[in-house]
């Protein structure tokens, strides 16, 4: 297994220098960004509706509480 360490070490920094050196890298860095508000947009609004199931859920289970 140590063997591969360096070979994975050249072939990950060379992935970063295409990406952060060549034009196309940097369409996909700007890509990468704009998505990644997006989704922490999309992840904050996804919580929030899961934060209100859950209180939903929460009055379910004590209405079925006081049925009892």
């Amino acid at each position: 297994m140590r063997r591969c360490y360096l070979p994975l070490a050249i072939a990950g920094l060379a992935g970063l220098g295409i990406l952060f050196l060549t034009d196309r890298g940097h369409e996909i860095l700007e890509w990468m960004t704009d998505n990644l508000y997006r989704a922490i947009d999309w992840n904050e609004a996804a919580q929030r509706e899961l934060d209100r199931i859950q209180v939903a859920l929460n009055r379910v289970a004590d209405s079925l509480e006081a049925a009892r």
